[in-house]
């Protein structure tokens, strides 16, 4: 055969391996910092924790959930997205994270988190063989030099800043994502709003504190 054919063959097997890296890559130094994906006041002094797979159907049904909670509550609690990505079973959720701690370290972790939930486009990149591409056009649609957030994307600090969050889940027995914290006690709550702001106003009176949704509504409180 020809030396181009086997140059076509070499260029092909040298793209998937690194779709393969990126999207399974564990080589932490141990040097990362668990991520600080928070938003929110917390005038009342509430924390709801999410560990989260960008992959995972479960979390993409929940997030506009949490998005609306989060929204209805911003004033009262503080919210945290950590990155749980199950490989074994998703192949492009490590991917998913690196897409969106990417787009953190230039200003936009919630704006690539919410892209990468919204359907249609969890549609395309959960599923595609390399993901990548996709990735690439959020950013843009989001304002980054892709240039620059492709270097972030690749970095071993992002590596490394993921790896860490998958050591405090691990150390805190996570078995499964979407898995939430309220205030450091471990939940279940079903996919629906009203779900989340009864767990959440219980916290509040729990607390002691008057508190006001954003929403314009008054939290109940303990007297």
């Amino acid at each position: 055969m020809s030396k181009g054919f086997w140059s076509i063959i070499v260029g092909i097997v040298l793209i998937f391996g690194l779709v393969f890296y990126f999207n399974h890559s564990s080589s932490s130094t141990g040097s990362g910092q668990p991520t600080q994906n928070i938003e929110g006041l917390d005038k009342a002094g509430v924390t709801l924790v999410e560990y989260g797979d960008y992959e995972c159907p479960y979390c993409q049904e929940y997030a506009p959930v949490v998005k609306q909670v989060v929204s209805d509550e911003f004033n009262n609690i503080r919210f945290q997205f950590v990155n749980f990505p199950l490989t074994n079973i998703h192949p492009n959720a490590f991917a998913g994270a690196r897409a969106a701690q990417a787009a953190g370290l230039m200003g936009k972790f919630w704006q690539m988190h919410d892209a990468l939930y919204t359907y249609s486009n969890w549609q395309q990149w959960s599923t595609a063989s390399n993901p990548i591409p996709y990735f690439q056009t959020y950013a843009k649609q989001l304002g980054l030099n892709v240039t620059t957030y492709m270097n972030y994307f690749n970095s071993s600090k992002v590596n490394n800043m993921i790896e860490a969050d998958l050591n405090k889940g691990n150390a805190l027995n996570i078995q499964g994502t979407p898995t939430f914290f309220l205030d450091g006690k471990q939940i279940q709550v079903g996919p629906q709003v009203s779900n989340f702001e009864s767990l959440i106003n219980a916290a509040i009176a729990a607390h002691g504190k008057v508190t006001k949704s954003s929403s314009g509504s008054t939290a109940q409180t303990a007297k």
